[in-house]
């Protein structure tokens, strides 16, 4: 039977498009001589047809082929010079993904021939020959077409009542009692309703998932019997793992399905993204994608040296979204995920990546203006790491209005603090949404995403427990990861029977869950603290596909009470609009009322002064935020209160009086992380003493009269 022949087909859209009778395939090489399309049987296997697209306009290779529907395996060649030196690397032998795929199959075998070189030389000038196509996964035509059942679009969250909840999506149901076994660590293990059930008890409002992009194994872990499980190896920007998916041919589908589910569920869902760099290393890495399309494009070289890599992400190359056909596929990436699957945000990995130029980071670089006029991307959530390993990388508060931040100095501030070695006027800033780094160009407090744990480092039970790291299952002699010594752990390392010592411990964690969720600014919780979760003192467990690193979820068990607790500080949040201000409190006076937003406490009742703040030995303070002051920020989503915060992180008892406060009698005791149990809302009068236990917080509510 003869074949169809190929016809010129469209530049746009990139990547392999079906319309319902044939396939348009769209390639962007600026410096490539010739690309070929390879079809493949449907086991992926066979190499059943090789096309070269006949069209190139606009540096774009394109061609359409009649007859080519979806599930369809294929993957391409491309042809030009093999000149490192000059930032070339054009290998024919090679079999590339397509950058813009929406599905992969099968898995990268590690072997010499998926290298440009000749791999066992170690020489990557050399030019290697070998097909790499029988050890690499391939991509798949995709019907895009998918009927959205029970909701329109996607979840909008206002900012100012968001709370982000961080898992991971393999991890998080692994070891689910609840999800049926085949089904657990999968897109839908995590759509299944006691898992968001759940998850919505918690009063979080917003998943924000670890990497789901399809990415690579390194070839070192595989070797100690370890697998990348965070999932930042990123080869394939459209396209979701289906590793991840319990129909791995319907991974896309299975994967939509979920964000539908936890829609229904009236949660958000917010896509870790990894743009910064890709799986294929540096110039020893192997070639699988970008490196033979348009090495010279897509990644950033030295340029005297166009041999090597700019490595700003420690990883062996940078993605140069300074060009713009790159910063066009990072936007289009980002579009299709909003567009196609709904997703309601995204979490940049080494954010200050992409706002880098050639003068380093620029907060009014080329991809930071695109995002801000996005008409898509201006109805979604966009928060930043906002730090690199390259020079100036350190960049939080320097993004644009519009962003959200990841914010480490709450994470440090409020660890060392509790640990005893933070002043408490550094703790103020903190709390008040960290102004010092964010209150700029009419940025609003939930640009600050504050943290205490996330993937990387220790888990909140494990900065009470461990005092070092224990990351021997690592492989790397207890050497990786970071040193992490913000931690209190009551002079015992590990896990003890000792009551007083465990008590002391769950102290500490409620202490910080509280100042978390009771802080201004957005507040992001790291699966599993509520029932104070641990690795085992593992900081780094990026490794560690395993009981390491999956939710035991017997712990949940037995942390209730922790649970509890955790939904206590959820529920105040979401009741009182002053914990959660759109504005940055000031301190400001109004004069009609008689009352500040936000006014500080010395532990004898009176008004904070200036020089006590220069004390440090000066550990014990009040807060009062009064939501009845004007110009507030305060949306009408809750109940105007006056409340009152009260934190001591001396290391002994310290008697605190209740302060005046106008318009209420008395002060009703709503938190006090020494009990085990709630609170019974004892009410106490100005004047009043209250025995703050060491290191603890308290939140009283205001009476009205």
């Amino acid at each position: 039977m003869k074949e169809n022949p190929i016809r010129e087909g469209l530049p746009h859209p990139r990547g392999a498009t079906w319309d319902g009778q044939g396939t348009n395939f769209a390639l962007f090489s600026a410096h490539a001589t010739k690309v070929e399309v390879c079809i493949f049987d449907e086991s992926g296997t066979k190499e059943l047809r090789r096309v070269a697209l006949p069209e190139y306009t606009d540096q774009i290779w394109h061609g359409y082929l009649p007859n080519v529907h979806p599930g369809t395996i294929y993957g391409y060649r491309v042809h030009g010079p093999y000149d490192p030196e000059n930032g070339h690397r054009f290998n024919p032998n090679k079999l590339l993904l397509d950058p813009y795929a929406t599905a992969h199959c099968g898995e990268l075998t590690w072997d010499p021939a998926v290298f440009g070189y000749q791999m066992e030389s170690g020489d990557d000038t050399t030019f290697d020959e070998r097909d790499s196509a029988p050890f690499m996964p391939k991509c798949v035509v995709v019907d895009p077409n998918f009927e959205w059942r029970g909701e329109s679009g996607r979840r909008f969250q206002p900012y100012d009542d968001t709370i982000l909840y961080e898992t991971h999506v393999k991890g998080f149901t692994r070891l689910h009692p609840q999800v049926p076994e085949h089904l657990r660590g999968t897109y839908a293990g995590l759509s299944q309703k006691p898992v968001l059930d759940y998850i919505k008890s918690l009063g979080v409002t917003s998943i924000e998932l670890l990497p789901i992009h399809i990415f690579i194994n390194d070839s070192h872990l595989l070797e100690k019997g370890l697998k990348n499980y965070w999932g930042y190896n990123t080869i394939g920007f459209f396209a979701p793992d289906p590793r991840y998916a319990s129909d791995r041919p319907n991974a896309l589908r299975e994967f939509k399905e979920m964000v539908s589910c936890i829609h229904e569920a009236g949660l958000e869902v917010i896509l870790d993204v990894v743009y910064n760099h890709t799986a294929e290393g540096n110039e020893r890495g192997p070639t699988l994608s970008f490196k033979g399309i348009d090495n010279a494009s897509y990644y950033r070289l030295l340029p005297d040296q166009k041999r090597y890599y700019i490595n700003d992400t420690g990883t062996g190359n940078t993605l140069n979204v300074s060009h713009p056909r790159v910063i066009q596929m990072v936007m289009d990436s980002l579009r299709y995920w909003v567009q196609l699957t709904h997703v309601d945000g995204f979490r940049f990995d080494l954010g200050t990546i992409l706002a880098r130029e050639d003068n380093g980071f620029d907060n009014r670089s080329g991809y930071l203006k695109a995002c801000c006029q996005d008409p898509v991307l201006n109805t979604v959530k966009l928060i930043a790491e906002p730090w690199d390993c390259g020079p100036g990388g350190y960049q939080v508060g320097a993004f644009p209005p519009g962003w959200a931040e990841w914010n480490d100095k709450f994470r440090d501030t409020v660890r060392d603090f509790w640990k005893g070695s933070a002043t408490a006027s550094a703790l103020t800033e903190r709390i008040c949404a960290s102004p010092d780094f964010f209150n700029h160009e009419g940025r609003r407090p939930w640009a600050s995403v504050n943290f205490i744990t996330a993937h990387d480092g220790f888990t909140l039970n494990d900065i009470v427990t461990y005092n070092e790291k224990h990351n021997e299952a690592n492989g790397e002699d207890n050497k990786d990861g970071s040193s992490d010594n913000r931690s209190w752990n009551c002079g015992v390392e590990g896990p003890t029977d000792d009551p007083e010592v465990n008590r002391l411990r769950r102290r500490q964690i409620r202490n910080m869950l509280a100042t978390l969720l009771l802080s201004q600014g957005t507040p992001m919780m790291l699966a599993g603290d509520e029932f104070a979760r641990t690795q085992g003192g593992n900081n780094n467990a990026y490794c560690q596909d395993d009981e390491i690193s999956w939710l035991n979820w017997e712990l949940k068990e037995k942390g209730t009470h922790l649970i509890q607790f955790v939904q206590q500080l959820t529920r105040m949040r979401h009741k009182y609009p002053i914990l959660r201000r759109n504005l940055f409190l000031n301190g400001a006076y109004d004069e009609e009322l008689g009352v500040k937003d936000v006014t500080w406490i010395n532990a004898n009742g009176s008004e904070m002064e200036n020089d006590h703040w220069g004390d440090e030995t000066m550990l014990c303070f009040g807060m009062i935020l009064d939501g009845r002051a004007q110009s507030t920020g305060i949306r009408q989503r809750g109940k105007e209160a006056t409340l009152l915060l009260v934190i001591n992180g001396f290391h002994d008892l310290v008697t605190f009086t209740m302060p005046q406060s106008v318009g209420g009698h008395k002060w009703s005791l709503m938190i006090d992380t020494n009990l085990e149990e709630p609170c019974d809302h004892k009410p106490f009068h100005a004047g009043d003493t209250y025995d703050v236990t060491a290191r603890s917080l308290l939140l009283f509510a205001l009476e009205q009269e």
